[in-house]
């Protein structure tokens, strides 16, 4: 094929665009795996928590995937299957969860204990998915409760809060067995939650689901490797170290990397309005979604960049980022970075608008609005 001399510097830059686009994302791929979504429809008349989930609005709710490890399919598949189901009215999220469990156990009796110091079913939020101000409730097989706030993720010295108690929750728990029993094999345990929308308020404002809106969510699972000594379980012991073995951590949503607190590897809850039908699933990631991606890898190395060199990159090209992102959902992108040394903030905006999205040293997320909005 011969190409006219015009038409050459335009293939040349159009190769080179999908090929950076392929490119920028080499050795963070394990953390741009594709996050799971999940549609909860809503119902009318409340739920009774008792932990056996035996209502008919549940019968209709979809289940979950099987949890699989944190990181993903390079660990095997869980020695135990993990799922669960959402719905929500005006006033609630309901979150029913199933887990498999020969030998169900449990110490902790003490709310706000550290409750993965058990076996445990943890859930996280964050209603507006800036990734700061989230919550996690843990929850072990005794009822037993750990709910606490962050004001931003361990990594950006986030701030703990163990005096946040989510009011008014409901939780519930039933076991296809016997509870703390070791002479038995036993099934599963089932969780039921009753989450109110008003113990979740950020600035004194509580989240207001509308159809179609999205939270970010995920779900873990701790599981402990036991052992049966004198009648009793144990956590099982590394000979070489004198410590149990680290804990294992199932996961609804993978993160990629070996920790829960990186919102923005959580999966999506969206609400919905109508009854589930499993012949159809509309579900479709926003371009905003898309577009934050980039943000992301740019905060991913720019704190590598600082781990090399004392401080933040001043320009993309320290990054190895382009300026132009092309085909994010059709849409031409520029990427602009401001930074003093100990700061950064970077934005990304699509076709020259003046709406779009920022992050900053901390990984918050902001929305730029348009002024026409």
């Amino acid at each position: 094929m011969v190409l006219k001399k015009n038409l050459l510097p335009v293939l040349l830059c159009f190769f080179y665009l999908q090929s950076t686009a392929q490119d920028i994302f080499k050795g963070y791929e394990h953390l741009f795996t594709p996050p799971l979504h999940y549609t909860a429809y809503q119902i009318n008349d409340a739920l009774h928590i008792d932990g056996k989930m035996d209502e008919k609005d549940w019968g209709k709710a979809p289940w979950s995937v099987y949890f699989s490890d944190i990181e993903g399919d390079k660990k095997p598949r869980p020695a135990f299957k993990t799922r669960f189901k959402m719905l929500w009215d005006r006033s609630h999220l309901y979150i029913a969860a199933e887990l498999e469990e020969p030998h169900i156990w449990a110490t902790l009796t003490q709310h706000d204990q550290v409750i993965f110091h058990d076996n445990d079913f943890e859930v996280f939020i964050d209603a507006d998915g800036d990734t700061h101000d989230y919550f996690e409730i843990e929850i072990n097989a005794l009822n037993t409760i750990f709910d606490l706030f962050l004001s931003r993720p361990y990594r950006n010295r986030g701030v703990l809060s163990t005096a946040w108690n989510a009011a008014h929750l409901k939780t519930a728990v039933h076991t296809e067995g016997t509870l703390n029993d070791a002479s038995d094999r036993d099934k599963k345990w089932t969780v039921e939650m009753a989450i109110p929308f008003a113990a979740l308020q950020k600035n004194n404002v509580p989240p207001d689901p509308k159809k179609n809106s999205l939270w970010r969510v995920n779900f873990s699972r701790v599981q402990w490797d036991t052992e049966i000594v004198e009648g009793k379980y144990k956590k099982r012991i590394n000979p070489l170290t004198g410590k149990s073995f680290p804990e294992h951590n199932w996961v609804w949503s993978p993160q990629g990397i070996i920790n829960m607190h990186y919102p923005e590897r959580w999966g999506y809850l969206r609400f919905a309005e109508q009854e589930a039908t499993k012949e159809h699933d509309d579900f479709v990631l926003p371009q905003s979604e898309e577009l934050k991606k980039y943000l992301w890898l740019l905060y991913y190395k720019q704190k590598q960049y600082l781990r090399s060199n004392g401080k933040y990159a001043g320009s993309l090209s320290q990054l190895e980022l382009p300026p132009n992102i092309a085909n994010v959902k059709g849409n031409e992108c520029t990427l602009q970075l401001t930074s003093a040394g100990t700061q950064f903030n970077a934005t990304i905006i699509c076709d020259g608008q003046k709406a779009g999205w920022q992050i900053d040293q901390n990984g918050k997320i902001i929305h730029l609005s348009n002024d026409n909005e």
